[in-house]
């Protein structure tokens, strides 16, 4: 692999031939998701991310390798980790 992901995309009709010969790979005794109700869908709405920025960014060696031990995607864990702390500190100021 040449550690590039490649995006795929299938129609309606793939997914169920994919999944009617088990080439899906979602497991048959997986669990139903159960519905969300009216009352969800009522007040739902969407929320757009906010832009991110890139940054430059000097960390000890050991905070980044115990976030990349833990596989893929440790950069958008740091990001919530820091996001986590960020909304704390809004709703305890004093705290920080």
């Amino acid at each position: 692999m040449n550690g590039k992901s490649t995006i795929v995309r299938h129609s309606l009709s793939e997914i169920s031939a994919m999944r009617e010969s088990g080439e899906d790979g979602t497991s048959a005794d997986a669990p139903e998701a159960e519905s969300l109700g009216a009352e969800f869908w009522k007040s739902a709405r969407v929320v757009m991310p906010a832009g991110k920025t890139s940054v430059h960014l000097r960390l000890d060696s050991d905070v980044v390798e115990w976030f990349r031990a833990r596989g893929k995607g440790h950069l958008t864990r740091m990001n919530a980790v820091l996001r986590a702390y960020v909304e704390a500190q809004k709703q305890h100021p004093r705290l920080g």
